[in-house]
């Protein structure tokens, strides 16, 4: 694929001496990248494990009860590990590490965040992706953006920070799709109404930890839309992407069409982002939806979360 027509956006080298000796163009780049939907790829960029670290990385660590090993936003609760007491601690340990890393580079690159970002748990997955074994609707070997069907966000953003730590030298790979607006044209005419009462009801059940609203139904509409149409899955425009060991990359995983198809051994943070912190909101799904809806999809309160 052309660069110019690339959803991911390679920034090579030592990205806080391109800081130094170019703030603002190289703030607005990001800023520019990330927001329109882009993955910022650093392929220079890894989180260093230590040699005794590195003996962590088993998936045998891992609970098979599980998807991941993970430690909550304020790094006191581990989750999903097996392992004696020293075991847990240095994984723990490591964890918390990157949660400490992955919020200096946000924060680093694109300082209007740091009063805003909300930090949510943060894991560490240590199985093949290949191996895993999931219904169409959590199959994310599809191109999707990221929709929780328990978890109504309300128009936060979705931001996650990804390392691949694998120790063999093998990449961690990634479909990117099309622009967001080219997803949401596709598919939002296909989308079933939000039915009146719905909202409440999946609430009231416990089915949803809180009221869904009509920007919420939308984003997993497309979600599970995306991934049910195969045709789709195919003939998008797309574009094959290696992220090699030691490198990261940073996308709104609810506005980059992603899927991953393979890899393994990768720390992952996510941070919620209120759509008032932006510096570009139009660009944002939440934007583009209420321009292709014709209607607000947010309650008034909603979309000034402070």
């Amino acid at each position: 694929m052309h660069p110019d027509l690339s959803q991911v956006v390679r920034l090579d080298g030592d990205w806080q001496a391109r800081l130094s000796s170019d703030p603002v163009a190289f703030h607005s780049q990001c800023v520019h990248a990330i927001e329109q939907g882009k993955v910022l790829y650093f392929p220079d960029t890894g989180f260093d494990v230590t040699l005794s670290e590195r003996s962590l990385l088993r998936p045998e660590l891992a609970n098979p009860a599980r998807r991941n090993i993970s430690l909550s936003a304020d790094g006191t609760t581990l989750s999903g590990v097996l392992g004696d007491p020293t075991a847990k601690r240095c994984v723990q340990a490591l964890i918390a590490r990157y949660q400490t890393s992955a919020r200096h580079l946000v924060e680093s690159l694109v300082p209007e965040y740091k009063a805003h970002l909300r930090s949510q748990p943060t894991s560490l997955r240590l199985h093949p992706v290949e191996h895993r074994k999931r219904s169409w609707k959590a199959d994310d070997s599809r191109l999707h953006v990221d929709a929780f069907p328990s978890r109504p966000n309300h128009g936060m953003r979705i931001v996650r920070v990804f390392a691949n730590i694998n120790p063999a030298g093998i990449p961690r790979v990634w479909r990117v799709g099309e622009p967001f607006e080219a997803v949401a044209r596709r598919f939002i005419t296909g989308i079933p109404p939000q039915r009146p009462g719905s909202a409440w009801l999946l609430e009231k059940l416990r089915i949803t930890k809180s009221r869904r609203t009509p920007y919420d139904h939308l984003m997993l509409g497309l979600h599970d839309a995306m991934k049910a149409d195969l045709s789709y899955q195919r003939d998008c425009a797309q574009e094959l992407v290696t992220f090699q060991p030691g490198s990261t990359w940073i996308c709104f995983s609810d506005q980059a069409s992603h899927a991953v198809l393979s890899g393994q051994f990768m720390l992952e943070q996510t941070f919620f982002l209120p759509v008032t912190a932006l510096i570009q909101p139009a660009y944002g799904p939440l934007a583009i939806l209420e321009r292709l809806a014709g209607q607000r999809l947010l309650p008034a309160a909603r979309s000034r979360i402070p």
